[in-house]
């Protein structure tokens, strides 16, 4: 089973120790290694759409003139930070990811990678680079390890936001543009053309799990990460993060626009994404493991160890059980367990309901 591994300035924390620590802060397939189209060396009001002159292609507009009005909105996104080497010398460190900015106080998404640092700290200075060639200092406003998102400002005028779509609209086979700063190549944005391949894919890897994800075979490199992918009628449906390299071919990754919204709503309002504490440390329920263990349920997150007197433990969960939904929402993986612990707060009362050698049952748990 191949298991994406994103690749950048950060080396993120364990899931598993994220969710004990109160879950806050700040698919199956041939094996292969997953890379993130990530940073590579260098070498609010709603936006306006698309002009109703452009021309139509197959359905869409045609692939030009969204390219045309997306540009403005993709922005080169240099972080810099200084490391210690092996020897206690501080090295300067360099990445270049992508971004597009969604609203005319010049707030920019990207992916939590792009800007951090190994540890997961944030990168010392972070320079967006415009399409027009201007450059400005970014600042933070809040960043989401286990969804790896981001959201930068910058203060700037004369900016043009990009269109917010649906991923949840898109359809197996939709045509779909990625645009982003591939191998940082001179000369401005890389355009890649390809279909949605799946939808509803999960992608996992040290420190992050994110559900609901997008395929694409539209070409994404090294660079991209950040980088939006955007549907036939210029709108961005997600974020381009992962693509799969090893015995693999044409597989990209994306975090759907869907998803991302309400993280992205919640860094801007309070510069982080506060999650119900659970206090358990969890694992993937696969139907494979559910095979090789015997296993009374073949989807879920397996709760492999309890925190002493946390929430878990006060409400008699133990290690073993098998939680498979939460608050009335079934749980297939630990990506839809983060999602929904997203939704509540330190001292909401949830029912879980979980298997326990074999049985269903449920207990009330209020969270921390």
């Amino acid at each position: 089973m191949s298991r994406p591994i994103l690749v950048g300035l950060s080396s993120l924390i364990l899931l598993m120790a994220l969710v004990v620590a109160a879950c806050g802060g700040g698919s199956g397939g041939s094996s292969g290694t997953a890379v993130a189209p990530s940073p590579t060396a260098p070498a609010g009001p709603s936006p306006t759409a698309l002009p109703a002159e452009s021309r139509e292609d197959g359905g869409g507009l045609y692939a030009p003139d969204v390219v045309s009005r997306l540009r403005p909105s993709v922005v080169r996104v240099l972080s810099e930070a200084a490391t210690l080497d092996m020897f206690g010398q501080v090295t300067p460190t360099r990445g270049v990811g992508t971004g597009f900015i969604i609203d005319e106080e010049g707030r920019i998404i990207t992916n939590n990678h792009v800007i951090t640092t190994d540890g997961d700290q944030p990168a010392e200075r972070i320079t967006i680079t415009l399409t027009d060639g201007r450059q400005f200092r970014a600042r933070i406003v809040g960043r989401d390890t286990p969804t790896d998102l981001a959201v930068l400002q910058i203060d700037a005028d004369n900016l043009t936001p990009v269109v917010l779509g649906s991923s949840d609209a898109l359809q197996v086979g939709d045509d779909v543009l990625a645009i982003g700063n591939a191998l940082d190549l001179p000369g401005g944005p890389t355009v890649t053309k390809g279909v949605v391949s799946a939808k509803g894919r999960l992608i996992q890897a040290t420190g992050i799990t994110i559900p609901d994800a997008i395929q694409t075979d539209a070409s994404i490199n090294p660079g991209n990460s950040g980088g939006p992918l955007v549907n036939r009628h210029g709108e961005v449906v997600g974020i381009t993060t992962a693509v799969i390299r090893g015995e693999a071919e044409g597989i990209g990754l994306v975090i759907s626009i869907d998803s991302a919204r309400p993280v992205v709503e919640e860094l801007i309002a309070s510069g982080r994404v506060d999650r119900g504490f659970l206090g358990v440390s969890i694992v993937e329920i696969s139907p494979s493991l559910a095979e090789s263990f015997d296993l009374s349920v073949d989807h879920g997150v397996g709760v492999r160890d309890v925190e002493s007197g946390g929430p878990a433990d006060k409400a008699g969960l133990e290690t073993g059980d098998i939680i498979v939904e939460l608050a009335g929402k079934e749980l297939t993986n630990s990506g839809e367990l983060l999602q929904a612990l997203t939704t509540y707060r330190a001292g909401d009362t949830v029912t879980v309901k979980f298997f326990r050698n074999g049985k269903l049952e449920s207990v009330e748990i209020t969270l921390g």
